[in-house]
């Protein structure tokens, strides 16, 4: 395997993973960015062929480095430096969740803070099975 060195934080976000390099950066500090169930550190060099498990938001994408572009590429240009086997289930389930609604009793009003925070905490409680 090649080594590109390339920092994993800046190749995400050249391939368009994140909308920000801080957000990549972010990302992998708070172990959201995985190898072989480890959690990697932002400044490590990517290499062709190695998978990574990234989460964003309720999203568990799995991409595969083919190469190293050598600035932030177009979404056109994407496929060609990384591969996507994030299986359509994931995406399914992914969008299942974003399409599901609260039910709340005619009469309640919209939710307060508190209610808004439980909500949140339940869906993403229930949202990742």
């Amino acid at each position: 395997m090649i080594n590109l060195e390339v920092r994993i934080d800046k190749w995400l976000w050249m391939v368009r993973i994140f909308k920000t390099r801080s957000m990549a950066t972010e990302a992998c500090n708070a172990g959201k960015v995985k190898m072989d169930g480890q959690n990697l550190k932002p400044s490590k060099s990517v290499k062709v062929g190695d998978i990574y498990n990234v989460k964003i938001d309720q999203l568990n994408k799995t991409i595969q480095v083919v190469g190293a572009p050598k600035n932030r590429v177009g979404a056109k240009l994407v496929p060609e430096f990384c591969t996507d086997l994030t299986p359509q289930e994931e995406y399914e389930r992914v969008k299942a969740l974003r399409t599901s609604f609260e039910i709340r009793s005619h009469g309640l009003g919209r939710p307060t803070k508190r209610d808004r925070r439980q909500i949140d905490y339940l869906k993403d409680y229930f949202g990742e099975d």
